[in-house]
């Protein structure tokens, strides 16, 4: 019987435009949900229909420490300010000896949010930023 080890430690590099925005250490909110409208039929008293109707997205959080990444993401949302412009982009989940794993496609991506390092000599944590993005969709690659 032979046993699988799998490695806890997975990265996510994140690419917008053709941008490469480096690697980080978790991404949350990889999602959708399917709005349902409801239907009652004359008649019918058995049931209610459940009619899909449009699917909302999730938007995407990705966190890590402050790395030399983080020039990257600063540059990047200078960029946007001054021409807000949806980009494709891409999101790979990473192993540690950087192979990926798997692969997202994020169609029209905009920044919804950019929280930088707190940096408090009273707490032993490492400065973490965070980038919240908004999109129209995923495909996977």
């Amino acid at each position: 019987m032979s046993t699988q080890v799998f490695a806890s430690t997975v990265f996510f590099r994140l690419t917008i435009g053709g941008d490469d925005l480096g690697a980080f250490n978790s991404c949350s909110g990889l999602g959708a949900e399917v709005e349902m409208e409801q239907f009652s039929e004359g008649g019918n008293n058995g049931f209610v229909w459940q009619l899909p109707s449009r699917i909302r997205w999730s938007n995407i959080t990705l966190t890590r420490p402050v790395t030399a990444d983080t020039a990257k993401v600063t540059r990047w949302l200078n960029r946007i300010v001054q021409r807000v412009e949806r980009k494709n982009g891409e999101i790979v989940a990473l192993r540690p000896d950087r192979t990926p794993i798997a692969r997202w496609s994020v169609l029209g991506i905009v920044p919804v949010r950019w929280q930088g390092p707190e940096f408090d000599p009273s707490r032993s944590e490492a400065a973490v930023e965070r980038l919240e993005i908004a999109h129209h969709g995923l495909q996977p690659r």
